[in-house]
């Protein structure tokens, strides 16, 4: 692994030692609920605007050589690893196994306060994206969780026991669609999009009364619009949205990521835009309307997902921007109240998708599309220029800290006749193989970026594209891990290396930063999971020989 420096226009730091009330004073106009109170991490991105940083500094540039571990907690089934980002408040951990399992520990000490295992419908053995959960979310008193069958399920906080349970999907009919990301809250709403980008269903975005459980609304992905979908193209067009949203309360608006159209790879059917796929939708939290869109790749032929979370950070005219990354390679900069464009940037080194985004209109310059029976090479890979885990943005460095992976894919594009079933794909391919890029080794990176500009501050290189999310913290530190199980914590102004534990098994989930009776600590998910370790492997081979594991890490200076 190396450092490579670039230099920056910009003054870039604050001091290592800045305190947590200066900073806490920076930022909590447009954070949230918690974001107050420094010791809690109280939501999935900690706070509304998605940054994924804590203001606290007890672990810092001077001290973290000497961050050493201070307990583990090993939720049980370890085959899928954890992908979860935990959630703590006032001194309680909640979070989320594989198959649904949650739990509620003592975030000092780690020991269990309760547990639930739902029973889930036996269908979900059957589903091709079954046991992955990403987290749980807390509020008005309750735990919630999306569930593997098609659920929101709410858990009262203090025990664990289930108070309602809402039915949303039809796993059999609906090619299995389920929910494999928490649900977020938008006052007293909870909503959530379920998987289903790549099965002939028409992909949703639920809503229900937090309170209750009762149904409020629910969007439908493929726009009702023949010129969008002809034919009966839209009945089988995918869309889903995978990833939580994130919530602006100042505006009640929900911003919420889409996935790519089906078939995958092939677009003989379906030859319109194919509205609301690869789309960054605004939607009204009480009643699910469109405030505005912005689809990034129209017609997406690529698997180009927009699901991606939505950063809101300070844009030049002291506004807040919407900064969001899609898996084609760019980084799309947005006004957050009408989704017009301020700038468009590439985020990856390897592009040949298109020659380039007008960051005017937002639209691709001259696709290169897969075409039905050729093989071809397209940069970035199915997997993205990044994959789901998220970056993390530092209000002090006034930088975005986030992965990327540098791999390819040669596509050979086939018609497929959608086949419906409860784990059936449809990607339109008969042949899809991960590779280098031209001329170069495919690799990993983690990279500093101003989100407005895209001008990078520095870059950390990676054998293997690291698939862990990303923690700032006031402290001057970036928190991360790779697939190798290997956790770091990095100099936020230079990336310089500062620590490092070997944990056994690769980091998926999301790293996090709280205190407990005036104790910090980070805590930091192992164990691979998912499906892109597989799909790597094909790049990667060594990824076959690395050891799964389940374990959620917890350090401490003292």
């Amino acid at each position: 692994m190396q450092v490579r420096k670039m230099k920056f226009a910009r003054a870039i730091g604050v001091m290592a030692a800045l305190a947590v009330t200066t900073i806490g004073t920076m930022v909590s106009a447009a954070t949230g609920p918690g974001y107050d109170d420094p010791t809690n991490w109280p939501q999935y991105h900690r706070s509304y605007n998605a940054w994924r940083f804590s203001p606290l500094d007890q672990i810092n540039k001077a001290n973290v050589k000497r961050m050493h571990v201070a307990w583990i907690h090993q939720p049980g089934a370890v085959t899928h690893g954890l992908q979860a980002t935990p959630i703590v408040i006032d001194g309680v951990m909640y979070s989320i196994a594989a198959d649904n399992n949650v739990f509620a520990l003592n975030a000092a000490t780690g020991a269990v306060l309760w547990r639930y295992t739902p029973k889930l419908d036996p269908v979900v053995r059957e589903v091709f994206y079954g046991s992955a959960s990403r987290g749980v979310t807390v509020g008005r008193g309750k735990v919630y969780i999306g569930s593997l069958d098609g659920r929101f399920i709410a858990l009262d906080q203090k025990t664990g026991k289930e108070l309602w349970s809402t039915q949303l999907t039809n796993m059999r009919a609906e090619g299995g669609a389920l929910f494999s990301s928490p649900p977020q809250l938008a006052g007293n709403t909870l909503f959530g999009g379920t998987t289903g980008g790549d099965q002939p269903i028409i992909g949703k975005i639920y809503a229900v009364n937090a309170d209750t459980g009762e149904r409020t609304w629910t969007f439908e992905i493929p726009r009702d619009d023949p010129k969008s979908w002809p034919g009966d193209s839209r009945k089988r067009g995918g869309g889903s949205a995978w990833l939580p949203g994130t919530y602006d309360p100042t505006s009640d608006t929900i911003y919420i990521g889409t996935s790519n159209a089906s078939p995958d790879f092939n677009r003989d059917d379906r030859m319109g835009d194919n509205l609301y796929t690869a789309t960054v939708l605004a939607l009204d939290a009480k009643s699910g309307k469109v405030k505005w869109h912005r689809q990034e790749v129209p017609n997406d032929t690529w698997d180009f997902d927009a699901a991606y979370e939505s950063l809101l950070v300070p844009s030049t005219d002291g506004k807040s921007a919407l900064v969001h990354l899609n898996k084609n390679g760019f980084v799309y900069v947005m006004d957050k109240d009408n989704g017009s464009m301020l700038n468009a940037w590439q985020y990856t080194e390897n592009m040949n998708w298109a020659k380039g985004v007008d960051p005017k209109t937002g639209l691709p310059i001259e696709p290169n599309y897969p075409e039905t029976g050729k093989t071809k090479l397209h940069c970035p890979n199915l997997l993205g220029a990044r994959s789901w885990n998220h970056g993390a943005y530092n209000p002090g460095t006034k930088l975005w800290y986030s992965h990327g992976m540098e791999v390819c894919n040669h596509v050979t594009s086939a018609k497929q006749e959608p086949v419906m079933g409860i784990s059936s794909l449809t990607l339109g391919l008969s042949d899809i193989r991960l590779t280098d890029p031209p001329g170069k080794k495919a690799d990993g990176w983690l990279g500093a970026f101003d989100p407005i500009t895209g001008k990078q501050a520095w870059k950390v290189r990676f054998e293997m594209p690291p698939l862990s999310s990303v923690l700032a913290t006031g402290g001057g530190l970036v928190i991360t891990g790779d697939m190798r199980g290997v956790l770091y914590a990095f100099d936020a102004d230079n990336g310089r290396e500062l620590w490092r534990f070997n944990a056994g098994s690769g980091a998926r989930g999301g790293p996090i930063s709280y205190s407990v009776n005036g104790k910090q600590y980070i805590a930091i998910p192992t164990g691979l999971g998912s499906h892109a370790p597989g799909f790597l492997t094909g790049a990667f081979p060594q990824i076959r020989d690395l050891p799964g594991g389940s374990a959620l890490m917890v350090f401490s200076v003292d």
